[in-house]
């Protein structure tokens, strides 16, 4: 198993470091899209904790990977018929999404804190709110926090189906690569 990146493909701590990713974004987006669907109590304050943990999981997971691709460099992307205006567009998608995973969760730790509420850490710890509590502040960052995450999930699945579309229609490596590292 290689671990490193190479000019062929990305290596097992890249692939994982995505897939994490892609596994705890799935997990925030409906505990928080659904979550007010559970009645009030216990289980809903179970599902906020959840929530909470998985985007503060994405935060982590997101500076471990910016350190990583600073170490290790991804391959150069596959030429494909699209050229250059491909390659552009595949590095404003890239940047977005991890603007994306950045903003959503610092935003909802804003939510967080502007509900006068501590940010709990895991269940380890938890930070007190620095604010005092405003629900119309916290009512108007609860809606951007949900747009962004949205607008995160659906670029999301717009790249898997770039994937998908290099792979079936193009006939390239770009999903291989991601999935076993090379392909063929």
């Amino acid at each position: 198993m290689q671990l490193r990146n190479s000019a062929n493909g990305y290596g097992a701590v890249s692939r994982s470091l995505h897939w994490i990713t892609v596994l705890l974004v799935l997990i925030a987006w409906a505990v928080g899209t659904f979550g007010d669907t559970v009645p009030k109590g216990e289980a809903r304050a179970i599902g906020l904790a959840i929530h909470i943990a998985a985007g503060l999981a994405i935060l982590v997971v997101l500076a471990v990977r910016m350190l990583w691709r600073a170490i290790d460099p991804p391959p150069l992307p596959e030429p494909t018929t699209f050229g250059t205006w491909g390659d552009r567009a595949s590095r404003l998608a890239h940047y977005t999404l991890y603007g994306l995973l950045l903003l959503v969760p610092v935003i909802g730790i804003a939510v967080q804190f502007a509900r006068g509420q501590p940010l709990p850490l895991f269940g380890l710890s938890e930070i007190g709110s620095p604010w005092t509590a405003d629900r119309a502040f916290a009512r108007s960052m609860k809606e951007v926090h949900e747009v962004l995450a949205n607008a995160l999930v659906i670029l999301a699945a717009l790249h898997a189906a770039a994937a998908l579309i290099h792979h079936w229609v193009l006939h390239d490596r770009t999903l291989a690569r991601m999935l076993r590292g090379g392909g063929r």
